[in-house]
């Protein structure tokens, strides 16, 4: 990643959506770009489908 690109990325961001393997993709991603999981998963219902939430930190910034 160039110094452009990691100066643009956000500290914090909280991943959320359906509770599938999309989902899991997009945290393995954050993680494998630098971010370090911030606190526990949240899961809820919305009638329809189990939405997940995962807070995401870059760490030393």
């Amino acid at each position: 990643m160039t110094d452009e690109k990691a100066e643009q990325r956000l500290r914090y961001r909280l991943l959320t959506g359906p509770d599938d393997a999309t989902f899991c993709q997009r945290v393995s991603q954050a993680l494998a770009d630098g971010y370090q999981l911030y606190g526990y998963p949240a899961l809820t219902f919305d009638g329809v489908r189990v939405v997940a939430a995962q807070a995401v930190i870059l760490p030393g910034q």
